[in-house]
């Protein structure tokens, strides 16, 4: 069987731009729904974690220091820091844990 990359190309441009283009097209008036509305309010922030969280895991050498990253990421924020803190946290705590475990 040939496959024809053009084609695979072509389909999944087209999957896209319905995706972004029936929404603004169909829906022209505000969306009242309560629960639409929180819906959507939260999709970015989901879509952010499922693609973030086994990224954590897997960029370390180890999961073990991925997951105290994780761990001490998790405190920081329910603190109150700032992403910059968070980051800068959690780096340290891959350095300190890889430089141990290994």
């Amino acid at each position: 069987m040939v496959h024809d990359i053009y084609i695979y190309i072509l389909i999944m441009s087209a999957v896209t731009l319905a995706i972004r283009i029936l929404p603004l097209t169909l829906i022209r008036t505000e969306i009242k729904n309560r629960h639409i509305r929180s819906f959507l309010y939260y999709v970015p922030y989901v879509t952010l974690a499922v693609m973030t969280f086994p990224a954590i895991l897997d960029a370390t050498q180890t999961k073990a220091s991925g997951g105290l990253a994780l761990i001490a990421g998790i405190v920081a924020a329910a603190l109150g820091a700032s992403l910059f803190k968070v980051a800068t946290l959690c780096c340290i705590v891959v350095f300190i844990a890889e430089l141990l475990i290994i």
